[in-house]
């Protein structure tokens, strides 16, 4: 079975941006508190116990947010990236994590809850040396499938155009990392070309469940509109909201430790964790991160 996670933390979330001139991607808030924990903890329900990050972009972030190392009880190890290494050179940087045990890998710009340990079992009885969840439709399909086999991407093969979307999780052996050099800038499309050729690239269909792309700011917002009809604390109880300010309860998102001060109006907005909106100050569709 696998019980190590690698979450890949170290993007610049060039397409998220503004939101990212504030935090990584993956510690972006999503109803309250980083994406990164939802992937944690699904990682953790389906029997990981110890997870590798690899960081890039504002790396003090994730000091601060996971000050001990730790989630749930379960270690992370952070690994820098000083250069970013791309996908496949970020597997490469981790070999020492990694050893001789298979290994799960979850981007860390999504929101799912997918059945990964289906992924997992199945890349266990397969032999193959990598396995993606996949999901059949989807914005970018650039997946071509045989069975329960991979058969091109992205059409570096020359098939005919692909069926099947990539989630961003996937499950790999020791043995990848012979296909990939090392203190190299590399993606890992190569090695999984390789795979393919070898009938060695694994894929498993998981079309139940959710699963969003936080790719950009309104991709953002969708998630949480999403959210929103399944939450309560929408307006977080430990949020301070002014008598006199003026809060669209029903569309807006309001985190703890945020200060709506007096005359302040929000409308369909969303207020990140501590961040204050000021006295009098008009929100409208906006996201109020502390640079605003």
């Amino acid at each position: 079975m696998i019980h190590k996670a690698f979450i890949l933390g170290a993007g610049l979330g060039t397409r998220l941006q503004p939101l990212t001139h504030v935090l990584p991607k993956p510690l972006v808030p999503i109803f309250h508190e980083p994406m990164a924990n939802y992937a944690l903890r699904h990682c953790i329900e389906a029997g990981i116990t110890e997870f590798a990050i690899n960081t890039h972009h504002i790396p003090e972030a994730w000091d601060s947010t996971y000050p001990d190392g730790r989630f749930d009880g379960c270690p992370l190890s952070f690994f820098h990236e000083p250069v970013l290494l791309e996908t496949g050179g970020g597997i490469r940087n981790i070999a020492s994590f990694i050893g001789d045990d298979p290994l799960l890998i979850y981007n860390g710009d999504i929101m799912t809850d997918i059945n990964i340990k289906q992924l997992i079992d199945q890349h266990h009885a397969s032999g193959n040396i990598a396995t993606l969840a996949l999901r059949s439709s989807g914005e970018n399909c650039n997946v071509n499938i045989s069975g329960d086999h991979v058969s091109d991407m992205r059409n570096l093969l020359g098939s005919t155009p692909g069926t099947h979307q990539f989630t961003g999780v996937y499950c790999i052996s020791p043995e990848i990392l012979d296909l990939i050099p090392d203190q190299e800038v590399v993606s890992i499309v190569p090695a999984f070309i390789e795979l393919i050729k070898a009938g060695k690239l694994g894929a498993v269909v998981l079309d139940e469940g959710e699963w969003f792309d936080i790719g950009n700011p309104q991709a953002y917002r969708d998630v949480h509109d999403h959210m929103r009809a399944e939450r309560t604390d929408a307006i977080h109880p430990d949020a301070q909201i002014h008598p006199d300010a003026v809060v669209d309860r029903a569309n807006c998102i309001v985190g703890p430790g945020a200060i709506i001060e007096a005359g302040a109006r929000l409308e369909n907005s969303i207020v990140w964790p501590g961040v204050t909106a000021k006295a009098n100050s008009v929100h409208k569709d906006a996201i109020l991160t502390g640079a605003n």
